[in-house]
């Protein structure tokens, strides 16, 4: 099927797209984006650094058999946890009573690669749709939660009202890589190859795109023309919060949702 003179596989023929996922899980959108004729440039917006102590996540999971449900909201959380149940010489075995809820698609297979099954994945793919799915299911229960250093309080302080007992345990930590500020403002600069999108896949990104920017005082490189587009209605509120438009939105809040949502804003 053709759109305006060009394939659906060209679709984005000639459009440059700025991805800012972190390196190690830039693969997937950067190559969806490439397969329909974009143009990438990767400059991480967030790196995903091991903690300086595993005390309380170490902790957790020597007592894992007290636990009723375990939520997991990233596939860095997974990973996390993982190579610290290898660490601790712990293993499937020891995970099998749990009941697993996870945030999303990505997160639910990193979890059935260690050969689990995941019982709750929301519909929507964001915290308050966690709450939701859970609803009638966690009175009573002792939750353990593994998420980053710094993330939303939705699902603790809304489990906890429903009569469960959550554990918040940090897996991971995000911080930004100061190696992407001067490759961020060049690129920007550029006017001749500036990026034509820019896209967000958290919260966190939008924030740390803003402080790769730098001080509002300085001058900025100019963000005019450029589309905004964002994962998900949470990373959309942020990108508001901090008066950057959202020309872009997800409907289905993946990457390949992503990816489709992008396509879809160059084909009508």
């Amino acid at each position: 099927m053709k759109q305006r003179g060009r394939s659906r596989g060209a679709i984005l023929s000639g459009v440059c797209v700025l991805v800012g996922r972190a390196r190690h899980q830039a693969e997937a959108l950067s190559s969806g984006l490439r397969k329909l004729g974009a143009k990438v440039i990767e400059i991480p917006f967030i790196e995903i650094r091991r903690l300086r102590s595993y005390k309380p996540l170490d902790l957790a999971l020597r007592n894992i058999h007290d636990y009723d449900w375990l939520i997991l909201t990233s596939v860095n959380g997974v990973d996390a946890v993982w190579a610290r149940l290898s660490k601790l010489r712990l293993n499937k075995k020891h995970v099998q009573h749990l009941k697993i809820a996870a945030i999303g698609p990505a997160t639910r297979k990193a979890i059935e690669r260690r050969g689990l099954k995941v019982h709750i994945v929301p519909e929507e793919y964001m915290a308050e749709s966690v709450v939701k799915s859970l609803r009638h299911r966690v009175k009573g229960k002792r939750v353990l939660l593994a998420r980053a250093k710094i993330a939303r309080d939705v699902i603790p302080r809304e489990l906890r009202k429903l009569g469960a007992e959550v554990d918040v345990v940090e897996a991971y930590e995000t911080v930004i890589p100061q190696s992407s500020r001067t490759k961020l403002r060049a690129a920007l600069k550029d006017r001749k190859h500036a990026p034509a999108v820019i896209t967000f896949t958290s919260s966190s990104s939008v924030r740390n795109f803003v402080a790769l920017l730098g001080d509002r005082t300085r001058p900025r490189p100019t963000l005019n023309g450029i589309r905004f587009a964002s994962i998900g209605p949470v990373t959309s509120s942020t990108l508001r919060e901090l008066r950057l438009p959202v020309d872009i939105e997800a409907q289905e809040y993946t990457i390949p949702g992503l990816i489709r949502a992008i396509a879809d804003s160059f084909a009508g």
